[in-house]
């Protein structure tokens, strides 16, 4: 439709219905008839009724002669009203007319301005399959990822406040990485290491030569770090080459819940609302509750609904797995043995369910700390090496496995 054909036919539509009501407000019609002539009619038939009454005894000519005279002045009085309003009951004419003209410009201006308000004009119409059209023109003109990269190269890449001695074993790790490019053990230190100077490019490079390396090896976890790299380095924009990865990583683990999230960041990127709010919502219900994504989504997901057009209730946020204060307190009243015990139960379900099914930098942590308690150092550091290369890249998980190492008696 066209924009003078829009406001012509909205427009007229307002000035219909305004003369609609405007019409009503002028003639005043209440019924067939106006009030007045009803009154009128009732009254004459109670004078003929007046006369029966005498002419049948039930009234004196006294009474008779008194109720005529109150029934003819009721009638002088109805009639005077009759000639004033006319016989279709009119309202008077001015004060009528004025506020019908407010009537029709207040309906008529006021829908213009709420629509210029909260409309949109000159706003084509958009159905389903323009949508979706539209979609895949921003999918199939996506930033390549050294354009996205490029734009951030004014960006400060380097933490001011990191040791020099950590900066000086950085340049021995890069020189050792170049000399062997193919060590998977030290490229997975320099993405890590990179990413927690906030070199997200450096970082997304070595990841990239690992999953080369590793070839159909490469795992879901692999892809999907290799995406985040990706986006952390293009500013948090999803580029061509990033969605590339996303869906490697889902072909091998559809469950992997990074490129579950940052998948739908990508369809929001490119207005699809609809499955964003698919995924996360998936994510919101089964994620572990401390796991990073959360908040983020938590935070924006009421937004993507409302773009999808559906009414959305944000579902609660669980507990956070594991013993709680009063377990942690009774642990406190038990002997040496007991407590050791309830630590190595603690211990046993931890490791069996981060083995199959993963878990939060959170529960790695306390894992690690629980063996510290148990005296097993050298499961404590075989299992902070192995959740460091499962959150290669993600600086905060590693100072928290850092940290748990450190309490654990481990640390590097």
């Amino acid at each position: 439709m066209g924009f003078w054909a829009f406001w012509i036919i909205s427009v007229g539509l307002a000035a219909l219905a305004a003369l609609v009501l405007m019409r009503a407000l002028l003639r005043g019609r209440i019924g067939d008839e106006a009030p007045a002539a009803y009154d009128l009619r009732v009254y004459r038939d109670q004078l003929r009724g007046v006369d029966r009454d005498l002419e049948r005894g039930v009234l004196t000519e006294t009474e008779a002669a008194r109720l005529r005279t109150e029934v003819s002045r009721r009638i002088l009085t109805a009639d005077a009203q009759l000639q004033a309003q006319g016989p279709a009951g009119d309202q008077p004419k001015g004060p009528s007319r004025v506020l019908a003209g407010v009537l029709v410009l207040g309906l008529v201006g006021g829908a213009a301005a709420l629509y210029m308000l909260l409309g949109a004009p000159g706003y084509g119409d958009l159905p389903l399959s323009d949508r979706l059209a539209a979609s895949e023109r921003m999918r199939a003109n996506l930033p390549t990822q050294a354009e996205l990269e490029a734009a951030q190269a004014e960006t400060p890449q380097t933490d001011p406040q990191v040791a020099g001695d950590f900066l000086a074993l950085m340049e021995k790790l890069r020189e050792a990485v170049a000399g062997n490019p193919d060590d998977l053990q030290g490229l997975g230190l320099l993405a890590r290491n990179e990413a927690r100077l906030g070199n997200f490019a450096a970082a997304r490079k070595a990841q990239a030569r690992i999953v080369e390396i590793k070839g159909e090896a490469a795992t879901g976890r692999d892809h999907a770090l290799l995406a985040d790299l990706m986006i952390s380095a293009a500013g948090g924009t999803v580029s061509g080459e990033a969605e590339a990865a996303l869906r490697a990583a889902l072909r091998r683990e559809p469950g992997e819940e990074t490129a579950l999230y940052y998948l739908g960041l990508y369809y929001l990127q490119v207005d699809r609302a609809d499955a964003t709010l698919r995924i996360w919502d998936g994510l919101l219900r089964t994620s572990a509750p401390d796991a990073p994504w959360l908040t983020p989504i938590r935070a924006m997901i009421p937004e993507v609904a409302a773009r999808a057009g559906v009414r959305y209730d944000l579902p609660e946020s669980p507990a956070l797995p594991g013993p709680n204060a009063d377990d942690i307190a009774a642990a406190e009243d038990m002997s040496a043995e007991d407590r050791a015990a309830f630590v190595r139960g603690m211990v046993g379900q931890l490791s069996e369910r981060l083995a199959s099914r993963g878990g939060t930098p959170q529960e790695w942590a306390r894992l690690i700390t629980a063996l510290g308690v148990l005296g097993e150092s050298d499961r404590a550091r075989a299992i902070a090496q192995e959740a460091r290369e499962v959150f290669a890249g993600n600086a905060q998980a590693i100072d928290l496995i850092d940290g748990a190492a450190s309490q654990a008696g481990v640390a590097e």
